[in-house]
């Protein structure tokens, strides 16, 4: 029997997609194994969005090669797609697959073995829409990633995602629910969409919102979290059914890229920081309790230091739970490429410091703002402070402590503290509470292999959310202040 392990770099559509990968080697006979030294075949599942992560693709192949010499080791993905020469150059690489053939990784190595030069497997991205023949492999019972699209059409001019994956497409609905039902048969509780412009979603007329509704109908699943999402992209429909209370999680992780029109407008990015600012507001106000999350990039050619405070000045203005802070990196083949304006690298790390201290600062206020509250939990484990640990529905992480077994339940904990790490803990950011329900648990299948379940509901997903804001509602809804309505209006200029 072969053994297989997986190294997956980057965003979650990767991980979505390793999990799948998993799969296709578990059903060939492989044993999945942690530790790339003892496996026969060693996939790296690549990122090419940044030059950091490209060079972390390098580091991790070799360092596989090093340790493991033997091994028949695959690059596959984003940064196989995008450079396929650099990756050619790597001494002990067997196979480098793009983003085309991926999935079909697991019969490309049909008979592992070391090569005399990378076997390379690469054509232009897809343009259909797709489906997937496998379901995603996810060991713990909690979240599992649902991949229901790929690609990007907006093409931004700092991006590499159109040629890294291709045009916007669509998985088949059908496909989409079918995984998720099988997700739910083996134990997974919450399902996240994902894809690279999910709010694009388009299945033969079939949106996003009638996706989500199609996937609440399903039997099992308590919580639908959306992936990242353009803001561009979420229409009226799933604000509304975010608001409904039900299985879909209040949470909205909406990049904004830049506080700066001048910037925004350089960036290709299709919404004023006004428009902006204008969503956030409606769905913090038409969904009560909702938490927010963004992307921001320092030092894109043009952000002058105006550009840069504008920034600064929206993220301090809006409640974000999380902010995902990305130097500006010039790819080539993007239109920002051979763009004028540049920004010194010591000077994009300064401004990347400050935007992690913003981050950190909201990140803080967003859980001390649950203190008193009552928040739905799906526990996922027990964590190294003793506590089990697991994430609301707007996404804050939550530690209670109890002696029983929580994993793959779900509780209502009242947030008595945050906890904060030391200086030099890795241990994240926690709201730590009491215990005040947990729902009952039997064990489906008998014996001690037999899959934990919930034997009685904790409460309907709706009620209990209902519950909840009842008790809560004052303290999440969003509401900008007047003055911050003018972050980010510059006069603009040539691009020079």
């Amino acid at each position: 029997m072969f053994k297989v392990a997986f190294e997956t770099l980057g965003c979650r559509l990767n991980q979505a997609e390793t999990a799948v990968f998993t799969r296709q080697f578990i059903a060939r006979g492989y044993e999945l194994v942690d530790d790339a030294e003892e496996a026969d075949v060693c996939v790296v599942n690549t990122c090419a969005l940044t030059h950091q992560a490209t060079s972390k693709c390098r580091r991790v192949i070799r360092s596989i090669i090093r340790r493991n010499p033997d091994a028949c080791i695959a690059a596959v993905g984003c940064y196989s797609q995008t450079n396929v020469e650099e990756l050619k150059t790597i001494e002990g690489l067997d196979y480098i697959v793009g983003t085309a053939d991926k999935m079909r990784l697991a019969e490309i190595i049909a008979d592992p073995a070391k090569l005399p030069e990378p076997a390379v497997v690469w054509k232009p991205a897809a343009r259909e829409h797709f489906t997937v023949d496998a379901v995603g492999y996810y060991p713990s019972h909690t979240r599992a990633n649902l991949k229901v699209q790929e690609g990007c059409s907006f093409v931004c001019s700092y991006c590499i995602i159109p040629k890294s994956r291709g045009p916007a497409r669509s998985r088949d609905f059908d496909d989409c629910v079918r995984e998720a039902r099988a997700l739910v048969a083996e134990g997974h509780r919450e399902i996240v969409i994902t894809g690279v412009n999910v709010g694009t979603y388009n299945d033969r007329g079939r949106s996003l919102a009638d996706l989500v509704e199609s996937l609440e109908a399903i039997d099992g699943v308590d919580r639908l979290r959306l992936s990242s999402i353009e803001p561009t992209t979420i229409d009226e429909h799933l604000v509304e059914r975010m608001a409904e209370g039900g299985k879909l999680c209040p949470y909205l992780h909406v990049p904004l890229q830049s506080g700066d029109d001048r910037v925004l407008e350089r960036m290709r990015r299709k919404y004023t920081v006004g428009d902006y600012l204008d969503f956030v507001e409606r769905v913090g106000r038409r969904v009560a309790g909702s938490g927010f999350g963004t992307d921001v990039i320092a030092g894109f050619p043009g952000e002058d230091e105006k550009a840069f405070e504008n920034t600064c000045r929206v993220l301090e203005s809006l409640p974000y739970a999380n902010v995902h802070v990305f130097s500006f990196s010039a790819r080539e083949g993007t239109g920002a490429y051979g763009m004028g304006e540049k920004i010194p690298g010591g000077e994009i790390a300064r401004r990347s410091k400050v935007l992690h201290a913003i981050a950190d600062k909201k990140k803080r206020e967003f859980y001390a703002s649950h203190k008193g509250k009552l928040l739905r939990v799906l526990f996922e484990e027990r964590a190294a402070s003793d506590h089990w640990v697991g994430f609301s529905d707007h996404y804050v992480k939550v530690g209670v402590e109890s002696p029983a077994d929580l994993s793959n339940l779900m509780g209502l904990v009242e947030v008595t503290s945050v906890q904060a790490p030391r200086k030099g803990d890795t241990t994240p950011l926690l709201a730590v509470g009491e215990l005040v329900e947990v729902e009952p648990v039997a064990r489906v299948g008998g014996g001690s292999e037999g899959r934990r379940e919930p034997s009685a509901p904790l409460r309907s997903a709706s009620r209990l959310r209902r519950a909840i804001l009842a008790r809560s509602r004052e303290g999440l809804a969003t509401t900008l202040r007047p003055a911050d309505r003018t972050c980010g209006q510059t006069t603009r200029t040539s691009d020079g």
